[in-house]
C-alpha cells in the first residue's frame, strides 16, 4: 500500500487544527438536528441524506418543519433562496482562489458553507502547507463533522434513555441565538426591528400557513427599497 503524499499530511493537520472549534459546534447542532428529525417521525436515512446534500444547518431545520406541514413547494423554494442568498456573494469571492484547485474545484464549490468560508476567506494558509490541499481538507472536515453528528443523532434518536419530547425547541433556540448575535453586532437595530414587525404583520394577515413566504418577500423588498438609508445611516425625511 502506498503511503500518503508528503503534501497531504501537513495540510490535513493544519486543517484539523483550524476546524476543531467548528467540530464542537457542529457536534451539538448536528446531533440535535438528527434527533429532531427522529422526533418528527422520519427514518434515520432522511436527515443523513439531507445533511449530505443541503449543507446548510439553519435551512435543514426549517425544511424539517416544512416537511411535516402543508405542502408548499413555492414557499420552500423562496425560503431556501432567501435564507442562503449570502452563499452567492461569498461564493463569488472564492472563485479566484479556487482556480488553481484542479479536480477538487467542483467539490469545494459544492461544499462551501459559512464556517468553511470563515476560515478560507481570510486567504491565510499555514506556512509549509499546499494551498489546494488545505482548502480541500478544511472543506471535507467541516462537512464530515456535520454529517457524522447528524448520523449519530438520527441513529440514537429512538434509543436514548430519556424523554426527547420538547427537543423541537432547538429550532427556535437556534434562530434566537442567531438573532441575538446579529443584534449585538449592529450599530442600529432598524433592520432587525423592521423584520420582526413585518413578520408579525404577515402572520396576522396571512395566518401561520402562509406568513413565512409573505414575510420573506416583504423583508427583502423593504431592505432593497431602503438600502441607501440602512447603509448610510441617514434619517428618513420628515414631513
Amino acid at each position: 500500500m502506498s503511503s500518503p503524499s508528503p503534501s497531504l499530511l501537513p495540510a490535513a493537520r493544519a486543517a484539523l487544527r483550524a476546524t476543531l472549534p467548528i467540530m464542537i459546534g457542529f457536534g451539538f447542532c448536528g446531533f440535535s438536528y438528527g434527533l429532531y428529525m427522529r422526533t418528527l417521525g422520519f427514518e434515520p436515512y432522511v436527515p443523513i441524506l439531507m445533511a449530505m446534500t443541503i449543507l446548510a444547518g439553519s435551512l435543514e431545520f426549517i425544511m424539517a418543519s416544512m416537511l411535516v406541514g402543508t405542502f408548499a413547494p413555492l414557499t420552500a423554494f423562496v425560503v431556501s433562496l432567501v435564507v442562503n442568498a449570502r452563499h452567492l456573494f461569498y461564493g463569488i469571492t472564492m472563485l479566484d482562489r479556487y482556480r488553481t484547485t484542479g479536480r477538487m474545484r467542483p467539490f469545494l464549490i459544492y461544499a462551501l458553507i459559512d464556517e468553511t468560508f470563515s476560515i478560507l476567506g481570510t486567504g491565510h494558509v499555514p506556512e509549509g502547507v499546499e494551498q489546494r490541499w488545505y482548502y480541500f481538507f478544511v472543506t471535507l472536515f467541516n462537512e464530515m463533522y456535520w454529517v457524522l453528528a447528524t448520523t449519530i443523532g438520527a441513529c440514537l434518536g429512538k434509543n436514548l434513555p430519556f424523554d426527547t419530547r420538547g427537543v423541537e425547541f432547538v429550532l427556535p433556540a437556534l434562530f434566537l441565538s442567531i438573532f441575538a448575535a446579529s443584534w449585538q453586532q449592529e450599530d442600529r437595530h432598524i433592520s432587525s426591528i423592521g423584520g420582526l414587525a413585518v413578520t408579525f404583520v404577515c402572520l396576522m394577515l396571512f395566518g401561520p400557513q402562509y406568513f413565512l413566504l409573505a414575510s420573506m418577500l416583504s423583508i427583502v423588498a423593504l431592505l432593497l427599497a431602503f438600502r441607501t438609508v440602512l447603509d448610510t445611516g441617514t434619517e428618513l425625511p420628515h414631513d
